[in-house]
């Protein structure tokens, strides 16, 4: 998997290269706003194209028991991160939940592809190392959006790339041919889960403010564990593209629950995780956000 994490990493300096030179549009916590929207422009044609015609294709040809088995198994694979970084916050009875989660599932769970721990109620967290940096005061910066990957900030962009050493599908010792089909695997999959959500973003007066705008909010509630303020700046929720237009208050949440929704995905999970989390995506929460992966 050398070769991906190479590709993804130069991808990500590209951006914060062009992100220093791009011009200052004035949008709060959006400074590289021009850059950031060419990037999203680019993300967003991708996904039409490519990644939906697909993600449907799988949705129709692959039976649901199947597409279940397939989310366990990579969800699981990818769980490690999660129990890393729980150790690296100090949650340490998260740390042993979690790594007790994980040895079920990859035992009686015939290598994650069935979930009993959730038949035992054992329940699941979800941490990455940008929620880690952000738990110990590293300030988030400005809002970025990454080639191929998506929504991020300069804090959390640069963490992707540990996080990936924790991932067991980009870690394992795996031949070539067989890496890329779980990277592709992954991605499909994933993209599959959030087709349910594509109306409510089209129907946005301004997708990629809508977009932004819920990624942001969704990701301090992620990394201050939902301890939110109720006073978050409101130029900070406006939409530029449509004068006085806001998010509107029924707007879906930023991390609903895919319409199938998978009998293991706790009924008590906080907004924010579930779906998202880094051990249902490719890539970890803080470049995924509802939607999709490519905006």
């Amino acid at each position: 998997m050398t070769t991906f994490l190479r590709a993804a990493a130069g991808a990500l300096l590209l951006a914060m290269l062009a992100g220093c030179a791009a011009t200052n549009m004035g949008t709060p916590g959006d400074p590289l706003e021009r850059m950031n929207r060419a990037t999203y422009r680019f993300n967003d044609s991708l996904d039409r194209h490519v990644m939906k015609p697909v993600a449907k294709g799988y949705i129709k040809y692959v039976p649901s028991l199947l597409r279940r088995g397939i989310d366990n198994f990579l969800e699981n694979l990818a769980f490690p991160t999660t129990i890393v970084n729980d150790l690296l916050q100090l949650k340490i009875k998260h740390t042993l939940v979690d790594l007790g989660r994980f040895t079920v599932n990859s035992t009686l769970g015939i290598g994650g592809i069935l979930n009993p721990a959730n038949a035992f109620g054992i329940p699941k967290n979800d941490e990455d190392f940008g929620q880690t940096l952000g738990r110990w005061g590293v300030p988030a910066g400005p809002y970025v959006v990454l080639p191929f990957l998506g929504p991020s900030n300069l804090r959390d962009a640069p963490s992707w790339y540990v996080d990936a050493q924790t991932d067991l599908r980009i870690t394992l010792d795996l031949d070539t041919t067989t890496e890329w089909a779980l990277v592709g695997v992954s991605l499909v999959n994933r993209r599959s889960e959030l087709l349910p959500y594509d109306a409510s973003f089209d129907s946005a007066y301004d997708r990629y403010a809508f977009i932004r705008n819920a990624w942001r909010q969704r990701r301090e509630y992620q990394v201050k564990d939902g301890a939110v303020e109720d006073d978050i700046p409101q130029e900070e929720l406006e939409d530029p593209g449509a004068a006085g237009d806001e998010v509107p208050a029924e707007a879906p949440p930023a991390e609903a629950p895919p319409a199938e929704t998978p009998a293991e995905k706790p009924a008590d999970q906080p907004p924010g995780t579930g779906a998202s989390s880094s051990a249902t995506s490719l890539m970890p929460a803080s470049e995924a956000i509802a939607g999709g992966m490519f905006w």
